[in-house]
């Protein structure tokens, strides 16, 4: 068995020496006329092409294909990488949306300050919210204002643009604010440009509803919410909001205040009117020209 396998061996070692060498002299002869200088050459390389090349269609067709991945995956990288750079910018472009959003607010809320007319009687002190209820059940936020400042239970309470609730609590040096969303909250409001007056009730949402409407045909979603001011619980002409028609089919008021951001409050001090009971006291104007005589002043002249 052993001198079997040794006959085997140095039967195969020369064949590969021939094949190898045979492969080396004609890759060299390739090499020689590839590179002859020659018109009687270059006419026999142009003939051995036409022949042999046709015929090699089937082994270009890997070729081509592996060529064809290797674009595809070149192009697929451009595209991952436009991809990657297109999400970046929108990163960015979302960023400054909202930096344009937060900037549009802010300038709606001072041109709409601008617009105001109050009462010149009606001040106001700003007060930081400290802490909200936290709870779902109960809507309200703790002021760094209090009794030391002048705050008096029940007075209203703005954001800068819309109403937001009315104190219910007053500390020495805190004061605790009851919002329009809660459950408890009932404030007299106004539509415009119907004239309609109505009762805005929370109900532990962002949006409240609007109760006992006199004529809820003539108002329409988008119409603005004012306070009335009736009952003396709110100053009138305060902005409240818009009217919105809830998935339930309800009426409701989509708040002008910005519940999501509410880090100061300015308290609205409402001093009550003064009455005036006594018609004697309105002194008329005194009016021009010759005054008429009354009837003594005639009997007068006419004894003299």
């Amino acid at each position: 068995m052993a001198s079997d396998r040794n006959a085997q061996m140095d039967y195969t070692r020369p064949i590969r020496r021939i094949v190898v060498g045979a492969l080396v002299l004609c890759l060299f002869g390739l090499f020689l006329l590839w590179r002859i200088d020659s018109p009687r050459v270059e006419r026999m390389r142009a003939a051995l092409i036409d022949r042999i090349v046709p015929s090699f269609d089937w082994a270009l067709v890997p070729v081509n294909k592996v060529a064809g991945m290797v674009e595809d995956f070149q192009s697929y990288t451009r595209i991952y990488e436009q991809n990657q750079e297109l999400r970046r910018e929108l990163r960015q472009m979302k960023a400054w949306k909202e930096a344009a959003l937060q900037l549009e607010q802010e300038n709606a809320k001072l041109l709409d300050l601008n617009k105001v007319r109050l009462d010149p009687q009606l001040t106001y002190i700003t007060g930081v919210v400290l802490a909200d209820s936290g709870s779902p059940f109960r809507q309200s936020v703790l002021l760094n204002v209090g009794a030391r400042d002048g705050i008096i239970d029940g007075w209203a309470t703005t954001d800068g643009l819309g109403l937001v609730g009315r104190v219910s609590g007053v500390g020495r040096n805190t004061a605790r604010v009851i919002l329009l969303t809660d459950s408890n909250s009932r404030i007299p409001v106004i539509i415009q440009p119907s004239g309609q007056r109505a009762i805005l009730a929370g109900d532990n949402s962002a949006s409240p509803f609007i109760d006992f409407l006199e004529t809820a045909d003539q108002v329409r979603p988008g119409d603005r919410v004012v306070s009335s001011g009736d009952g003396q619980v709110f100053p009138a002409a305060l902005l409240v909001g818009q009217v919105a028609q809830g998935p339930d089919g309800r009426l409701r008021v989509r708040l002008a205040a910005d519940y999501e951001r509410l880090e100061f409050l300015r308290v609205l001090r409402s001093h009550s009117n003064e009455t005036i009971s006594d018609p004697g006291a309105l002194i008329a104007p005194r009016p021009y020209g010759p005054q008429p005589q009354t009837l003594s002043q005639a009997d007068e002249d006419a004894d003299g």
